[in-house]
């Protein structure tokens, strides 16, 4: 099997995203290598037989399919309440934003990506969640009967033995870039926006890897719930989500607060940055009416 390192998986999970060939200025563009650093790894690719002349070859797509994301992972037990008075009738990820369900988003930018394998941890309203399997069939559901006793931290480990090589999502986020949705990850990663200052939760990044999840920073990165955890993280987090929720308190935890900052010296995890136009999360049902005015009279309010 060939190995590549980081810089060669950039540059091959770009020409596996193409139908043609692509000049180094636009490999140089999108993966924000020099162009002297893509000159160089495209010479090596090509003495690896690795790409062709026209693109990426057979042995490249061998070389990564290593880093396939193997499974998606939603969570969605929550009550999503301060997005009454909508959610007394429905779960978060299910509200329709403009006629679309917000789950909807992530699913189809899942299946786009090539990832078959889709599991929701549901809980509040949970028969609710059935209405999906007619446009998504493969979806697995996974129950957390314990949602209403403790943080999300319950329903990762759910499904703790399924975390290798996969996505872990939150189920109700607003995804206006599919193209964020990768086929392939060379390690794991969080999601964030950059920002200089806030008082939500962020990470502290140094030279590309996150530090610690924390609330409140200066130049630091806002935390999107959407993450990739590799074979090797995805097995740690089966034995240290259990450990954790078994420590006193452990039950009050956000999941990713085990990686992050409870534990955070056993991972390694690499920033992957976005845009805020690329995706958000809406917390507030004044948010939701401001994008889509057909919930101004919701439930009878003015």
């Amino acid at each position: 099997m060939n190995t590549i390192n980081k810089k060669e998986f950039q540059i091959l999970s770009l020409l596996a995203a193409e139908k043609g060939p692509v000049s180094q200025r636009q490999l140089s563009l999108r993966s924000g290598l020099s162009l002297g650093t893509v000159n160089k790894v495209v010479r090596e690719l090509l003495e690896r037989h690795l790409m062709g002349e026209m693109g990426i070859s057979s042995e490249g797509l061998a070389a990564l399919e290593p880093y396939r994301v193997r499974r998606a992972v939603f969570i969605a037990a929550g009550f999503g309440s301060r997005l009454a008075p909508v959610t007394l009738d429905i779960p978060k990820p299910l509200i329709s934003v403009k006629g679309k369900r917000l789950i909807d988003g992530l699913l189809d930018a899942v299946l786009a990506a090539g990832i078959r394998d889709i599991v929701i941890v549901r809980g509040y309203k949970a028969e609710a969640f059935d209405q999906l399997l007619d446009k998504y069939p493969m979806i697995r559901f996974v129950e957390n009967p314990g949602y209403a006793e403790a943080n999300n931290i319950l329903s990762a480990l759910c499904v703790k033995d399924l975390l290798s090589n996969a996505y872990i999502f939150d189920a109700d986020l607003l995804l206006h870039k599919p193209a964020l949705i990768a086929p392939y990850h060379y390690e794991s990663n969080f999601l964030g926006i950059y920002t200089a200052r806030t008082d939500d939760w962020c990470f502290p990044v140094k030279n590309g890897y996150i530090l610690e999840e924390r609330r409140g920073g200066l130049d630091c990165y806002q935390v999107i719930g959407i993450s990739y955890w590799s074979e090797e993280d995805g097995k740690k987090l089966a034995e240290d989500l259990p450990a954790v929720a078994e420590m006193p308190g452990g039950k009050e935890y956000y999941w990713e607060q085990v990686p992050m900052a409870v534990l955070k010296e056993k991972y390694r995890v690499a920033i992957r940055p976005c845009l805020a136009e690329d995706i958000q999360e809406i917390d507030t049902f004044s948010e939701l009416k401001a994008l889509d005015p057909s919930y101004e009279n919701y439930g009878g309010e003015a």
